[in-house]
């Protein structure tokens, strides 16, 4: 994966870093969460709705990425043209494809 035009200044989280890693580590705590529900033996039920809910979170995470990496290193990679312009598309079109098969 290519990031030379996000790596020229910086990437288009970087304002949001300690927002999206409290939000990490609050997905770490819901993945301990259900592994202590396994070992507690908890109800399948009860535990699938807690996977479903950090599932949510970390599509809510994705999203949150997709969208800053358009617009900051589509954009300025847009900006600049040619290769590199064609290369963030596929890429980030090549991301949005992962995101929809999951």
């Amino acid at each position: 994966m290519s990031d030379t035009t996000c790596h020229a200044e910086h990437h288009g989280y970087i304002s949001n870093k300690e927002d999206l890693l409290k939000r990490l580590r609050r997905i770490e705590g819901q993945a301990r969460g259900i592994q202590r529900m396994v070992e507690d033996e908890k109800y399948c039920i009860d535990i699938l709705t807690q996977v479903s809910a950090m599932t949510s979170a970390l599509r809510s995470v994705a999203l949150g990425l997709l969208d800053d990496h358009m617009n900051h290193c589509v954009v300025n990679a847009v900006a600049v043209g040619g290769n590199e312009a064609d290369m963030k598309l596929k890429e980030v079109s090549d991301a949005i494809a992962r995101l929809v098969r999951s």
